[in-house]
């Protein structure tokens, strides 16, 4: 009986230090996983940063463009007469606004409104004149950005 007794406890001791040794692998595989993902959190904030650092913004003077795009042709006196107001659009001065009231209505990219950083965005009339070059001169994106000061994103 105590050869039996003997027996056990040494099964029992066994069984525990099988079940210690396991719990300690299972632990280390854990930390093990813990830091492969916390390395790989840390590379992808790193990617991630250096990427935003790449394509700092560019202040292409929207607002002061806009204001001397209204001081040239739209306001009652303007910079140019009504004779250059026709051969830079190709129209009368008095279509303009209507077509630009019927697009505004028709989408709201040419509305003016604020961006996701608080910026107030272009002018309608900014807008469509752009679009308008772009029809009727079929200019890129690229060569209209030069004279509106719009970027590629924007336009």
């Amino acid at each position: 009986m105590l050869n039996l007794r003997r027996v056990l406890e040494r099964q029992h001791k066994e069984e525990e230090e099988i079940r210690q040794r396991r719990a300690d692998e299972d632990w280390e595989a854990d930390e093990e996983e813990e830091e492969m993902l916390a390395a790989t959190v840390c590379m992808l904030n790193q990617s991630r940063q250096h990427r935003r650092r790449c394509a700092p913004n560019v202040d292409k003077h929207r607002e002061s463009r806009g204001k001397n795009l209204l001081k040239d042709y739209f306001i009652p006196n303007s910079l140019y007469p009504v004779s250059k107001f026709r051969e830079r659009y190709r129209m009368q001065p008095h279509l303009f606004p209507k077509i630009m009231h019927d697009i505004c209505n028709y989408d709201t990219y040419f509305i003016q409104k604020y961006d996701a950083v608080g910026v107030l965005g272009l002018l309608p009339k900014q807008n469509l004149t752009t679009a308008l070059r772009m029809l009727a001169y079929g200019a890129s994106a690229e060569q209209v950005d030069e004279i509106a000061r719009m970027g590629k994103s924007t336009i």
